[in-house]
C-alpha cells in the first residue's frame, strides 16, 4: 500500500480502495452491506430513522472522500457524525419490532460501534498530519 499526498489529482476512490490491506476491503464490504441491510426494514418502528442515521454516515463519508481527493484518515468523520447518534438510538432508544429486526439492530449496532473506533483513530491520526491519500 502507496500513499500520496492530497495534491494528486488522478487518485480516485477505486485507486484508493484498490490500495487497501484485504482484510479492510472485506471490513468494508461486510459493513457496507450491513448497512444497507436497513432497506430491508424500512417499514419497522424507526426504520427510516435509523436508516436517514446510516445514510448520513455514508453520505458525509463520502463528502470527506471528495474533500480528500480519495481515500484519507479524515473520511471517517462522516461516519462518526453519522453513527454515533444511531449506536446512541439502538443502545438508548431501541425500536421495538419483529425479532429478525432486533436481530439486525444487534448486528448493526456492532458492526458500526467497531466502526466508530477504527474512525476515532483515523482521525485522531489525521489531526496529528497524517493526510495523505492511499493509493
Amino acid at each position: 500500500m502507496t500513499r500520496t499526498t492530497k495534491s494528486k489529482p488522478d487518485v480516485t476512490f477505486l485507486q484508493s480502495l484498490a490500495s487497501l490491506p484485504m482484510w479492510v476491503k472485506v471490513w468494508l464490504v461486510a459493513l457496507g452491506a450491513t448497512n444497507l441491510g436497513i432497506l430491508a426494514f424500512l417499514n419497522q418502528p424507526k426504520g427510516p430513522l435509523v436508516a436517514a442515521l446510516v445514510l448520513t454516515g455514508i453520505v458525509l463519508s463520502k463528502v470527506f472522500v471528495n474533500y480528500g481527493g480519495g481515500l484519507t484518515r479524515l473520511v471517517g468523520v462522516g461516519h462518526i457524525i453519522g453513527w454515533v447518534p444511531l449506536v446512541a438510538l439502538i443502545l438508548f432508544a431501541r425500536p421495538e419490532g419483529t425479532s429478525a429486526y432486533d436481530i439486525y439492530l444487534t448486528i448493526l449496532l456492532v458492526m458500526n460501534t467497531i466502526s466508530i473506533l477504527f474512525d476515532i483513530n483515523d482521525f485522531r491520526l489525521w489531526l496529528a498530519g497524517d493526510r495523505d491519500v492511499f493509493s
